[in-house]
């Protein structure tokens, strides 16, 4: 059964400061709030659109524990309902590090909350300082052991190429996010958009935002760091939106982001194995068939790559015993290459 969310936009509502990037109806394309009638008619849309899902009912866009008290109860009793009959697995929602108290977080057991998630958006305290964030990685840190202790299933947010910040520092804040253990990540590469203080510092020279490139090359690193330490990353990239392409100011957004850099990790899982093997010049390269287009790459940008680069000449085959992302190699020889194979292994078993 697929996991769904049942997402509800609270955009900006509750938060105590206003962060160098932050342009909410922009990025969400929503600017009502919703209300407890909002809650039910969109739990019930997604239960009459038939379909196996285990859904969770999301809120997202603001701090949602920081929003008026009273409002915050009214959607989280409305949802509530359908945890309670078993519609709904549970709720999930986003808030602060500095909106992440105990006694917040008991009255969201009541409720049926299931999943919190952190905005930390970064672990260093210069770049979270320059960006007007309002709180500490040690902020960060300590409502994430809050969270886990009363239960919950813990998601943090990072921001890659904010102000003030570098690969490195975007690579230190994915190692200090693994050292908190969380069960889930979103990663968010930092659009500049009109109306924020990050737009300003770029018209005026101030800043300079990641190309989408560059983008691309660091957030594969991130997937394979994540990967690597069984944490899922749910979301890679910004949900498209019309006003999003509109105020953005810097063209590094790209719709299929995840994929791009998806791409990317396949490439690069292929490049090391080709290094421990013998030269070859003709492979076919076995993937899970729901990766295959993106081991080809778009507009096969990846295997274009290694008939220029490598003079590698690849044929990408399906196989469901490959894990997702990974790719397993099987060279075609060149008379030439397996001959000079054959008196590789004569001399190594003629030496033992």
């Amino acid at each position: 059964m697929k996991h769904g969310n049942i997402a509800l936009f609270v955009p900006h509502n509750g938060c105590p400061h206003c962060c160098s990037f932050c342009s909410q109806r922009s990025i969400t394309g929503v600017q009502a709030q919703p209300c407890a009638q909002d809650v039910h008619e969109a739990v019930k849309k997604a239960l009459a659109s038939g379909g196996e899902y285990d859904y969770e009912i999301a809120f997202f866009g603001g701090s949602f524990t920081a929003i008026d008290r009273d409002y915050m109860v009214s959607l989280l009793e409305a949802a509530s309902v359908y945890v309670k009959n078993g519609s709904v697995r549970g709720i999930r929602l986003s808030t602060r590090p500095d909106a992440a108290e105990d006694e917040v977080l008991s009255l969201l057991e009541k409720y049926g909350v299931t999943s919190v998630e952190l905005g930390a958006q970064s672990l260093c305290g210069e770049v979270l300082k320059a960006n007007l964030r309002g709180h500490t990685a040690q902020d960060v840190a300590a409502a994430s052991e809050r969270i886990k202790a009363h239960g919950f299933s813990l998601g943090l947010q990072m921001m890659t190429g904010l102000y003030g910040s570098t690969p490195e520092r975007d690579i230190y804040t994915a190692e200090k996010i693994i050292e908190l253990h969380p069960d889930t990540v979103r990663i968010y590469p930092t659009v500049t958009m009109r109306g924020t203080l990050l737009g300003e510092l770029f018209m005026s020279g101030e800043y300079k935002p990641m190309e989408l490139s560059e983008s691309v090359e660091l957030c594969a690193s991130l997937l394979e760091m994540f990967s690597r330490n069984n944490i899922e990353v749910i979301r890679l990239g910004l949900h498209y939106s019309d006003a999003l392409v509109r105020d953005m100011l810097f063209d590094n957004y790209h719709p299929a982001f995840r994929e791009l850099c998806e791409s990317r990790l396949m490439l690069r899982r292929f490049l090391a194995q080709r290094e421990k093997m013998q030269p070859f010049e003709r492979c076919t390269v076995y993937v899970h068939p729901s990766c295959v287009s993106k081991f080809i790459g778009q507009r096969r940008s990846n295997v274009n790559e290694l008939s220029r680069s490598c003079a590698v000449f690849v044929k990408t085959a399906p196989d469901e015993s490959v894990a997702p992302l990974d790719v397993r190699i099987e060279p075609e020889y060149s008379p030439e290459n397996t001959q000079k194979v054959r008196k590789k292994r004569k001399n190594a078993a003629e030496i033992t």
